[in-house]
């Protein structure tokens, strides 16, 4: 039987509460129950893993694995954080195999609902941790979708999730599409040059035939010695996420394939790094999928 932290003790653990202790706020009733039951058995580690939890009448809380290295989109956003493109494109390769997991090879399968940067904690050897989970929804038996009135955030919620409340897996991996497009591009959804019938995703769709243009600065003045970035490998990112965000939702691809198609990206890119500099690293004598590249609280209330 498992036992429940109280809520004095919380308030203690995290100085009142202090917005530097919370991950986030507002599950409640039912959607707490169905964070609860997702998070206590889901086994991965690219998903948060909860070690207590607080429940009374008026307030209830998570008590998350503390995840220093914070957010993913404090790492995009914030002026004092830099991700190279290894870490950026190893970030999303971690999300992408949470997500396989939860749509493939859980009990049952699981709709995050809520994907975006913010829900992406990172821990202190920079692995990816889904969080997050208080509108996910469980899809029983024969069901490949449900009707819903919960929304998720604008600009990475899929179509059909916000104009008919349509949540299936699909829709989690138009979010992933999208916030893929995010990680590579590092401009949000809701920008300010995104308005009317200009959107993220057609801006960068119309920018498929010179990609360079689109894809964050920062990633095309990295130095050349660490890494060769040549434009067919950002073609082959910006296509994939193209892919995840297709309509109908019936065209989109699976995650399964989606993890493939990143570590096919991965592999060509570390082909064409020099020999030398696999060579001075060490690296011809070790698999490039070391186990160490894949390897410790937090509240959510």
């Amino acid at each position: 039987m498992r036992t429940m932290i109280s809520q004095q003790e919380l308030l203690y653990a995290t100085s009142y509460f202090c917005e530097d202790n919370l991950i986030g706020k507002g599950s409640l009733g039912m959607s707490f129950e169905v964070e609860c039951e997702v998070m206590w058995n889901i086994r991965h580690r690219n998903l948060a893993k909860i070690i207590n939890s607080c429940s009374n009448l008026d307030f209830k809380a998570l008590v998350l694995e503390y995840m220093p290295n914070g957010s993913l989109e404090k790492w995009l956003y914030s002026h004092n954080y830099y991700l190279d493109f290894f870490q950026r494109l190893k970030i999303m390769i971690d999300v992408a195999s949470g997500l396989e997991y939860l749509h493939h090879d859980y009990s049952n399968p699981v709709v995050h609902c809520d994907l975006k940067p913010s829900n992406v904690l990172l821990d202190d050897n920079m692995v990816a941790h889904i969080s997050d989970f208080g509108i996910a929804k469980l899809l029983m038996g024969s069901e490949f979708m449900k009707r819903t009135k919960t929304l998720g955030t604008i600009g990475y919620m899929a179509p059909e999730y916000g104009s008919e409340g349509i949540v299936s897996t699909k829709g989690d991996i138009y979010s992933y599409g999208i916030m893929y497009m995010v990680t590579f591009v590092r401009k949000k959804p809701t920008d300010e040059m995104f308005m009317e019938e200009l959107t993220l995703k057609s801006w960068v769709e119309s920018s498929a035939n010179n990609i360079m243009e689109v894809i964050d600065v920062d990633l095309l003045i990295e130095e050349d010695e660490k890494i060769s970035l040549r434009p067919a490998c950002f073609s082959s990112i910006i296509t994939l996420a193209l892919d995840c965000t297709v309509e109908p939702p019936e065209k989109r691809i699976n995650m399964k394939d989606v993890v493939v198609r990143l570590k096919k990206i991965l592999n060509q890119i570390y082909d064409v790094r020099t020999p030398q500099l696999r060579k001075s690293r060490h690296e011809d004598q070790v698999p490039f999928f070391h186990p160490e590249l894949f390897k410790s609280s937090q509240i959510k209330n």
